[in-house]
Order: structure tokens, then sequence, then C-alpha cells
């Protein structure tokens, strides 16, 4: 049931002055990243600012780039939660709009046991047809679904298809490869990783990166599936001054601001979010340029 291989973007959300939601400028990112080879739309997820999008106009946001991407590559959904019955409410609309898949990120602030984890992510895939991708990033949720909970949901649901880990260990990934046998996609969640987690046979990149480097993510990720680590592991490297400047304040701060300095127009962060400072926006400027991407 694997969705995508290769790089999907952890899209922005575009903003007016006025905090609405800039539709003009959403259309205008879609394009541009189908353009340059992105493999998959990931909307409403943690970079696009899902957490203070009413539920109105985060459907809204995925039907509209259901509607603009025309299938012509992927478009996954940001649907969890830590309330599993609005989960599942969110992902059956999300299903009725067209979406291709599902990101369910593991619930916030509760801090659910492995037993909790695994009777949340069965229960809202159980509601839907669509495959899912279960998304592990304790740094963020405080949770940390284990490889042998991941494996017990692949042996029992049908539709979990993958799993983006962005735990950051290197460790846990092996083992979740081991167990999975590839019966699952895995992508990284952290763009200093796709190429270690690739070597263990994962299949691509949820990335903020892409949003400001679509071709050279792309290119990264095709280097690794096609077994051409050498020229892969040029482009991780040269991306990391880079990659850290796009998280030098939380994400997604520093990624629209390098949006903005493209001439995207994406606007600002919605609250509690803020702007990136100008000295953040100055050392952010040079990364970009270095890289080739401004």
């Amino acid at each position: 049931m694997s969705i995508f291989k290769g790089s999907g973007v952890a899209l922005v959300t575009p903003m007016h002055g006025n905090k609405e939601i800039n539709y003009d400028s959403l259309e205008r990112l879609i394009e541009d990243q189908i353009s340059k080879g992105t493999d998959a739309l990931i909307v409403c997820g943690t970079s696009g600012e899902a957490p203070t999008l009413e539920d109105d106009e985060h459907l809204e946001a995925i039907r509209y780039a259901v509607e603009v991407t025309k299938g012509r590559i992927p478009v996954i959904a940001g649907t969890g939660s830590n309330n599993t019955a609005h989960a599942v409410m969110m992902s059956e609309e999300s299903e009725k709009r067209g979406a291709d898949g599902l990101l369910l990120v593991t619930p916030y602030y509760n801090k659910a046991t492995q037993d909790g984890l695994y009777e949340h992510f069965r229960t809202i895939a159980s509601a839907t047809k669509l495959p899912c991708i279960v998304y592990n990033v304790p740094s963020r949720t405080g949770t940390n679904i284990l490889p042998e909970t991941v494996a017990k949901l692949v042996r029992d649901q049908a539709n979990i298809a993958a799993v983006k880990e962005a735990t950051g260990n290197i460790s846990q990934v092996a083992k979740l490869a081991e167990l999975v046998d590839g019966k699952i996609d895995i992508y990284s969640g952290n763009d200093d990783q796709i190429v270690p987690l690739c070597s263990l046979g994962g299949s691509g990149v949820i990335s903020v990166l892409a949003n400001v480097a679509p071709r050279q993510t792309h290119d990264l990720v095709m280097h690794c599936l096609e077994g051409r680590y050498e020229e892969a592991r040029k482009i991780q490297l040269k991306a990391l001054p880079l990659v850290e400047q796009l998280f030098i304040e939380v994400n997604p701060i520093p990624v629209k601001a390098a949006l903005n300095m493209q001439g995207f127009d994406v606007g600002s962060p919605r609250l509690p979010l803020t702007e990136l400072t100008d000295a953040h926006k100055k050392s952010l400027r040079k990364a970009m340029e270095d890289f080739g991407c401004l």
C-alpha cells in the first residue's frame, strides 16, 4: 500500500497578513514543488501549522491541494490528534475530500502507553480505506512509539503503510526496519538523516528542506534509492548548514522566513509562533545562498 517513494514535502500553509490562508500562494507553492520533482505533498502537518488551524480551514486546505494537484502526485493529509475521535473525524473527512493518504502523529501531551498507541492508530486506520503513515516525533509529542508496537500494527491493520521516523535514533530505525521487514515504507523525518535512513532500507523523506530546495532534496533521495550513495552523501553534507538554520528556531518559523526570501509570500506563522529574529534571518539567508537556493 505504498503511497510514494522519494521526497515528500512537509508543506507550509501560506497566510495573509490577517492570518487567513493565502490560497493563491498555496497554489503557487504546489505548482513549484511539482515542477521541481517533489514526489508527494504533505498538507496540514506540523510544518503546515495544523495545531492552529480550525477544522473547516484545515479541511478546505486539503481539498484545495487535491484540486490543484489533479492527481499528479499524492496528497497526504495531516489528520493526527491527541483525541482519537477527532483524528477519526478528520481522517474520514479528508478521505471524502480526495486525499491519497493520511499522516497521523503520535498523540501529544496525553503520553499514551504502547497499548494506547496501538489502539489509537488502529482505531483511526480502521475508520478509513486510505493508507496511513504513523508519525513518530518524540521531541514534539513526548511519546515514542516503539518498533515492536509498529510491527504489531503492521501485522494487524492492512492500511498502516509507512512510518515517518523522526526520533533521530538510527538504532531504533534499524530495529524498526528489521521487524517490519520491508512490509511498509520508512521515511526520514529528519533532513540531516536521509542517507543513513535510506541505507537501512528507507523509502525517502518527509522533508522541511524540500520547501526551499525541492530539486536538491528529490535528487538526494533518488541517488540513495538508486544506489548512488557517494552522490547522495555529497548533497546531504552540503545541505547540513541549511538544515541547521531551518531549525534555528522551532519549525515552521525559519522555513516560512526562507520561503518569503524566495518570493513566495507565505506570511508569518500564527501565534504562539512568531517571526524569525533578524539575526537568524541573516544566518538563514547566508545558508540558503551557500546551498544555491537563493
